[in-house]
């Protein structure tokens, strides 16, 4: 016997053991198989995309006020001059008309911040009225609507980032050139056919040379990557707007999907009268500039 103590006591115990083993081997292994996504084993029910839109707009959910109503804007209305959150307010008593949205440092610090007050029903129609314009414009105006876009995003022309590509082809190529020349010269310096001095003085103008190129090597890839994300967010962006050009009124999902921030600016008065402007951040483009979409005939 390989263990001098065996006994049928030990046996059993062995036995337990030998169960007690396979049994948290096998919880260990149904945990691992629950908790362990596999990807690509069969065509997934809904896109990537849209999946990830979901998770974010539950992340973004808040709980109801005890007036028991909520607002699709909640999470996405920023105050323009401090940066921070403005904050739905309503109650029992309030009339949908009279819930409102405030900056949150007002509220909290007083005047450290100004209200930047506005009113529910008058973000929405604000909102509602921008989206609808870019959707009717995008589907009317394609071309000009990616004109002023690529413009603003600074998208160079396919001539341009070819241009780009060939100077960072060259620039790799003289990379791994300076570092065969700078084998040759060590070897060379080893042998004795060059002194030390000159050894120095000609690695050190091979490292400056390096350097330089390596920065321009860096700074170039990243504008051909940028270039590239930019192309890719502007057509995403068209797409989404595509699927909207039907749409009736303004739903949560919809303003989640196509807006990113809406930044709520100080009320002024003219003329006696209450004017109030907010800018909004679309997803993928940023901010859209209608006053120069409007110059259609300037393009």
């Amino acid at each position: 016997m390989k263990n001098p103590t065996f006994s049928r006591f030990t046996h059993c115990n062995s036995v337990f053991s030998f169960a007690l083993n396979n049994f948290i081997s096998a919880f260990f292994a149904c945990i691992f198989f629950i908790y362990t996504r596999f990807y690509g084993t069969h065509e997934a029910i809904i896109d990537q995309d849209v999946f990830d839109k979901v998770q974010e707009i539950r992340q973004q959910r808040h709980r109801m006020t005890k007036a028991g109503r909520s607002s699709m804007f909640s999470g996405l209305v920023y105050c323009a001059d401090c940066g921070k959150r403005l904050y739905f307010y309503t109650c029992k008593s309030f009339e949908r008309r009279q819930d409102y949205f405030i900056c949150s440092t007002h509220r909290m610090h007083g005047d450290k911040c100004g209200a930047h007050f506005i009113r529910a029903v008058v973000l929405e129609e604000l909102v509602w009225a921008h989206i609808k314009t870019v959707i009717s414009y995008v589907t009317c105006h394609e071309a000009h609507f990616r004109a002023v876009i690529e413009r603003r995003m600074k998208l160079n022309t396919e001539d341009a980032v070819q241009v780009r590509k060939k100077r960072l082809k060259k620039v790799e190529q003289r990379i791994r050139e300076l570092d065969q020349m700078f084998i040759r010269l060590y070897e060379d310096n080893v042998k004795g056919r060059i002194s030390d001095d000159r050894f120095a003085m000609m690695s050190k103008t091979y490292e400056d040379e390096q350097a330089q190129l390596k920065a321009e090597a860096d700074t170039l890839r990243q504008e051909i990557e940028a270039q590239a994300q930019n192309e890719v967010d502007l057509e995403s962006f068209i797409e989404k707007v595509r699927k909207y050009s039907d749409l009736q009124e303004l739903t949560p999902y919809a303003l989640r999907e196509l807006v990113k921030g809406i930044y709520v600016e100080a009320p002024v008065e003219i003329d006696g009268k209450r004017h109030q402007n907010i800018r909004i951040q679309y997803d993928f483009v940023g901010f859209i500039p209608m006053d120069e979409l409007n110059r259609q005939d300037s393009v």
